[in-house]
């Protein structure tokens, strides 16, 4: 058990920041109308023209204290309807704006008085700045389709203020705030921040888990955010191994209750699954994302965060040893998903959907009640998982071309220190299936140049690396020319695991195809995710003399190897 559970102490909690977060995104700072008075600029109209009603309030630090005086009775229009229920005011405010203890005129306003100070936090005000230029704040950057220098970084960096403004803005169903602190502790960790510094960071305004300063950060190198649109880079392959050591090594200090991995909706799904596959932690591991962007009207985001904390203080997830039973988990909408089966169907609130049809939402958390599971997942998971990182191997062999022929090569697959390197993440490949689709009906190899070009490049550049084959549902099948192409890879050294297309509800079954790896009810995506792990965990199938050509005994090899890849995926 993790020492901040014991003795009636808050969980401590770690956040993981991850790409493309739009959990962690908030609109685009635009100058109110405020400034624009203030400072003689054209107000921010309607669309017919005429000026709004409000300005918008972004949640904001005062740099003094403030006196302010609020109206009586104006929380709520049903109030004064119980006037008689509430306490005098603290005075009142004559015609002239003056402060009376006393009512000096029927025409004074009751008002209660309340110093507001910078330490009370964060305060919704109107947004003041402007562009250097003088002109107003319209978008994310100083104007459309300028460089990535002239636009500011919605996305934050790291969880710490996410977390602060739901803390001091988010209102539970009693009518109260800090809806976190007062449940956890947290620590922040920028694992792959969608936010990041392109003029660095001092050691001291750090708010993440981190020492020393941070250098300039590079987008789409440090940081991954996606607007404005045409700036978006996706993180690469490579990643997956800075996610994994960030990870297991905060949970590997015994500090933590539990951890939140944050990330956009469409990923969330994978990179969850991932650190279930990876992962070697006995504490729950919760993934969130949000349909639309913190502060935006309808954010599902927000709730989720505040789930996921209610999820890992519950210790609905704790069997009689206190180890976590179930899992990685997407906490989305009120719904538990085991991180096996979650997927985006559709970018709204409530899109996300079970897949493989035979559970995935596991149980129900949020308003009413306390979090309850229905089912519990008999797949192996974190701590139990036969592909975590306890069990990977030093090194494995991978496949290499060699002249001629195709060999095999030794592949580190963690450094000194235990960590994953990042040279060592298999490259792994989706192919999806269709009717129509063959050139001609000879079933030749030859005539899917894209699959053998693949092949190709990465017996040069890749010695891990396999194939993922999304055929018909739910058994698999793909034509007969592609299946003699993934014959060729399978006889390379490189692996093919067989999926239904879709989210298909039957399972692969492995008699089918004794030379490919039946993929179960498992999305494509998903079993690309475990082929990798199988990978770092078994390296390479045995590469055979001629691939067009294997013989028996070669092939009686290859299906051995595949064994031990099939019995992962049976079980994870």
């Amino acid at each position: 058990m993790a020492d901040s559970m014991k003795a009636g102490k808050k969980p401590l909690i770690a956040v993981f920041s991850g790409p493309t977060a739009t959990i962690q995104n908030s609109e685009p700072l635009v100058t109110s109308n405020k400034a624009r008075a203030k400072y003689g600029l054209s107000p921010r109209n309607q669309p017919d023209g005429t000026p709004l009603r409000f300005d918008v309030l972004r949640p904001q630090r005062l740099a003094a204290p403030v006196t302010v005086y609020v109206e009586q009775f104006s929380a709520h229009p049903l109030e004064r309807d119980s006037a008689e229920l509430y306490g005098p005011p603290d005075g009142y405010l004559d015609a002239a704006g003056a402060f009376h203890q006393q009512r000096t005129s029927s025409e004074d306003k009751p008002v209660y008085e309340v110093t507001l100070k910078p330490e009370d936090g964060l305060y919704p005000l109107p947004y003041m700045a402007r562009q250097a230029n003088g002109q107003p704040w319209e978008m994310d950057g100083t104007d459309k389709d300028v460089p990535a220098e002239l636009c500011r970084v919605p996305f934050f960096p790291d969880g710490s203020r996410l977390f602060e403004e739901i803390d001091r803005l988010g209102i539970s169903e009693d009518g109260v705030g800090c809806l976190l602190s007062g449940k956890a502790e947290f620590d922040f960790y920028r694992a792959l921040p969608s936010g990041g510094y392109a003029k660095g960071r001092s050691a001291g305004e750090r708010t993440d888990i981190g020492s020393g300063e941070i250098a300039p950060e590079i987008r789409g190198t440090d940081f991954f955010p996606y607007r404005p649109p045409y700036l978006r880079q996706e993180p690469p392959m490579s990643a997956l191994a800075r996610v994994t050591n960030i990870v297991q090594g905060a949970l590997s200090s015994g500090k933590y209750s539990g951890a939140i991995w944050l990330e956009g909706s469409p990923f969330v799904e994978e990179t969850i699954y991932w650190l279930n596959l990876l992962i070697d932690t006995t504490v729950p591991l919760v993934g969130n994302s949000s349909q639309r962007p913190h502060g935006a009207i309808g954010n599902d985001g927000d709730r989720n965060i505040v789930d996921a904390v209610d999820y890992i203080s519950s210790r609905i997830w704790a069997d009689e040893s206190g180890n976590d039973c179930v899992g990685a988990v997407a906490i989305l909408d009120e719904q538990i998903f085991t991180s096996r089966d979650v997927q985006k169907a559709d970018a709204r609130p409530g899109g996300y959907v079970a897949t493989g049809g035979h559970g995935g939402i596991i149980g129900r958390i949020g308003h009413p009640g306390a979090p309850q599971f229905s089912f519990k997942t008999v797949k192996r998971h974190t701590h139990n998982s036969l592909v975590n990182t306890r069990h990977l191997p030093d090194q494995v062999q991978g496949s290499r071309m060699q002249g001629s022929h195709i060999g095999t090569i030794a592949v580190p697959i963690k450094d000194g220190t235990g960590n994953l390197l990042a040279t060592a993440i298999p490259k792994v490949t989706l192919l999806k299936h269709a009717r129509y689709l063959p050139e001609d009906t000879a079933g030749s190899a030859e005539q899917e140049v894209d699959i053998l070009a693949r092949i190709d490049r990465n017996l040069r550049t890749a010695p891990l690396a396999g194939f993922v084959a999304e055929g018909s549902a739910p058994f698999g099948a793909m034509s007969n020319s592609v299946d003699a192409a993934l014959k060729r890879a399978t006889f390379s050294g490189m692996p093919v695991v067989k999926v239904g297309r879709g989210n298909a509800s039957g399972f692969v079954d492995a008699k089918r195809d004794p030379l490919a790896i039946a993929g179960n009810n498992l999305t494509a995506t998903k079993a690309r995710l475990l082929l990798m792990a199988c990978l770092l965990k078994f390296g390479c199938l045995p590469p055979v003399a001629d691939a067009a050509k294997p013989s028996a005994t070669e092939r009686d090899a290859t299906k051995d190897k595949l064994k031990q890849y099939q019995e992962i995926f049976d079980t994870h």
